[in-house]
């Protein structure tokens, strides 16, 4: 018979257990993979050749774990598309599929590898976590069989889904994770919902999600507020967008607007601006890598905080709107224009002079700057610009947006285009903006592609400064706000409820708006 005291004995001593392998730190990896790519087919290549080619990658990654592993890294994770490329059909891709089980099966691939039929690739993947004590964090192809009858289901009799799985340093499969938003991938099928997967190890408890998940509220933003996840795995193949969304710029700005950990790692291919690999913590990026010249892969390694929401260095809470709902808006400027960043209509204003304070508006949206260069160049154009509305061609994103940055050239047109290249520097910028959302990501970009950490912060009352002194050369200055409830009402404005509501919201915050304008 076990007694209770038995059972309290045994409860104490797992606790003591766990709280004594737990650890304070961990060190992560990420590995950006410069695929190799099968040759362009409209014909299904045998599954003896599929796996073949996912073994070539899957040898560069080994490498890469085996590094890993020796420098003493507890987790790695690797890119999205990283086993056999991108350019598929739904029938071209069936080929380099597996049946992905659960984990709640409790399957250590490494050890059994033909419980769940022919599986090469989890098995390769279990095992060089095994062989290494190494966490192993891949994007592979999942096929699930479904009935031929139900109308949902797809034509071969499979759902075939984008998906990440998650070995442990045993070998054993604990998280597997089918990517929700899609993007431009007609061999892969949207889950029924977003699937919100976590998994917790003595160095911090995980979530992870994959590429464009991350600009949408599930499930990336409710595993960091609802599930108090550490740390995000990120497995991506990001094509870089300037100047409000290459992958450094906008990553290690979501890690600091959320205040988690994020890894990731990005797919190597320079012809479709894909790099941009890092390791974010709250505070500050630790390390990341950025090229656009070679062709070859890179790992990246860093110490991280376990559990950064008790790190002494965790930014404080912001409340992003409180500045700039407060102040008295700076003269607006009869120089008004209007330009285009990635289809969106934003309204400018220029910095004519070498210091000044500026207010642009765009319906409910101000944006506010004080600013005061070291020197300015007389080749170089900045301005100041305000965005709120839905997003571009796909329309699914409700963006705000307040940024400073620089113009290709001194025409005025070009204001909102790439450019990668700045001579100016700031001596001080601040800039806030009267957002209607919570969510709001600090970007500060410098000249060929570079972060800036450690030379600005965001206050308590949404302000984005600098810090530590003046700047480097400066190609934008960013509030990136996604104000997640819009994107549903926007879905559903053909109903009557839901444009009354959009336009009730809308009303509000311009009265608000107002109202501050009159009373300060």
């Amino acid at each position: 018979m076990i007694t209770s005291s038995f059972l309290t004995s045994a409860a104490v001593f797992a606790f003591i257990t766990l709280h004594v392998g737990a650890l304070d730190t961990f060190r992560a990896a990420v590995y950006e993979h410069a695929v190799i790519l099968p040759n362009e087919t409209s014909v299904p290549v045998s599954r003896d050749d599929a796996v073949r080619l996912m073994n070539k990658n899957i040898d560069i990654l080994e490498t890469a774990i085996k590094q890993a592993a020796e420098q003493g890294a507890h987790i790695i994770v690797t890119s999205e598309d990283a086993l056999y490329g991108w350019k598929f059909t739904r029938e071209t891709v069936f080929p380099y599929l597996e049946d992905i089980p659960d984990p709640q099966v409790n399957w250590v691939p490494c050890q059994n590898p033909h419980r769940f039929g022919h599986t090469p690739v989890q098995v390769r993947l279990s095992c060089l976590a095994r062989n290494n004590s190494i966490y192993v964090v891949a994007n592979i192809g999942d096929k699930k069989p479904c009935n031929s009858r139900n109308s949902m289901c797809p034509s071969n009799g499979y759902y075939q889904y984008n998906t990440n799985v998650v070995y442990d340093a045993d070998g054993k499969l604990v998280a597997r994770y089918h990517k929700y938003h899609l993007y431009s991938e007609p061999q892969f099928d949207v889950p029924k919902e977003p699937q919100l997967v976590t998994f917790n190890t003595t160095f911090g408890k995980f979530g992870i999600f994959t590429c464009f998940d991350i600009l949408f509220h599930d499930p990336a933003i409710t595993l960091v507020k609802d599930f108090q996840v550490d740390t995000i795995l990120f497995p991506s193949a990001w094509m870089n967008v300037l100047p409000l969304l290459t992958a450094i710029e906008f990553h290690s700005a979501w890690a600091m607007g959320m205040g988690v950990n994020l890894l990731v790692a990005n797919t190597h291919h320079v012809n479709l601006n894909m790099t941009g690999s890092g390791i974010y913590a709250p505070d500050s990026p630790k390390v990341y890598h950025y090229d656009m010249k070679t062709d070859s892969g890179k790992i990246l390694l860093s110490e991280l905080d376990s559990h950064p929401r008790v790190s002494p260095t965790y930014p404080v809470a912001v409340n992003w709107s409180a500045y700039a709902t407060t102040i008295k808006p700076f003269p607006l400027q009869k120089t008004t224009f209007g330009g285009f960043i990635s289809r969106d209509e934003f309204n400018f204003t220029q910095l004519f002079e070498d210091a000044g304070n500026l207010t642009v508006c765009q319906k409910e949206l101000c944006c506010h700057l004080s600013y005061r260069m070291l020197e300015k160049e007389e080749t170089e154009v900045y301005v100041l610009g305000a965005f709120t509305g839905l997003h571009g061609r796909r329309r699914r994103e409700y963006w705000q947006v307040c940024t400073m940055l620089k113009c290709r050239t001194t025409n005025l047109t070009t204001c909102g285009r790439p450019v990668e290249i700045a001579s100016t520097r700031f001596e001080m910028f601040s800039l806030s903006g009267t957002f209607g959302t919570a969510y709001v990501f600090p970007e500060v970009l410098l000249t060929e592609i570079h972060l800036s950490p450690g030379k600005f912060e965001v206050l308590k009352d949404g302000r984005l400064v600098n810090k530590n002194g003046s700047s480097g050369p400066i190609l934008t200055v960013s509030l990136f706000g996604r104000w997640y409830a819009m994107d549903t009402l926007y879905k559903s404005c053909g109903t009557s409820n839901s444009a009354i509501i959009y336009l009730l919201i809308i009303t509000s915050l311009m009265i608000v708006t107002l109202y501050n304008v009159v009373m300060v």
